[in-house]
């Protein structure tokens, strides 16, 4: 009966040990932690972050305040207007020129989990054809993003888009940030926004 004990309190200890290793990096009051790029609209509502294309109709960022090296980032969004967005790593920002790594958000059939990197090589791997239909569009979605070391794995509602190995991004330091398209007429919503650090 001890042993049963003694097995049922280690186990919890794990459970917990393991929950707490998340951290949730939006509170769904403000955007405290973070930092807004650009003119481009960034506002809470009922418990959710809302990017939305502002007068210029250009690109604008919300990053971390923080910089992550190798962690497991979860979060929902849901693409309104467009939705054409995306989910940086490991990057840095001049104005609003941003230097790194976007697991990319878009609508159906534009590679949504595939990996772009900004001002550089540009795409460096997409998402199989048949694999674009895990988007749903004008619902909720589950986005997984695994960062360690030189690889990067996403997942879409469960499904893996992508994995790569890559040097360079290996080499990578910066931010976590959210993204909104140049061109107008974009809205997405984000909410859930989880970290652990590995």
């Amino acid at each position: 009966m001890k042993r049963i004990i003694a097995v049922c309190l280690l186990a919890s200890i794990v459970l917990v040990s393991n929950a707490q290793k998340k951290v949730s990096l939006f509170n769904g009051k403000d955007l405290a932690g973070w930092n807004i790029h650009g003119t481009e609209k960034w506002y809470v509502e009922n418990g959710e972050m809302i990017c939305e294309s502002g007068p210029d109709k250009q690109y604008g960022y919300l990053s971390t305040e923080k910089n992550y090296k190798n962690f497991i980032l979860t979060l929902k969004f849901k693409q309104e207007a467009n939705g054409n967005s995306g989910v940086f790593f490991r990057s840095s920002i001049d104005g609003v020129k941003i230097s790194g790594w976007q697991a990319e958000v878009a609508p159906l059939g534009q590679h949504t989990g595939g990996i772009y990197e900004s001002y550089g090589r540009g795409w460096l791997i997409q998402p199989k054809p048949e694999d674009e239909k895990y988007l749903k569009e004008g619902d909720w979605n589950d986005y997984k993003i695994e960062v360690k070391g030189d690889e990067v794995t996403t997942w879409l509602n469960g499904h893996q888009m992508i994995y790569i190995k890559d040097a360079k991004i290996g080499e990578g330091v910066g931010f976590i940030a959210l993204q909104i398209h140049d061109g107008g007429g974009i809205k997405v919503r984000w909410k859930d926004i989880k970290i652990e650090e590995l």
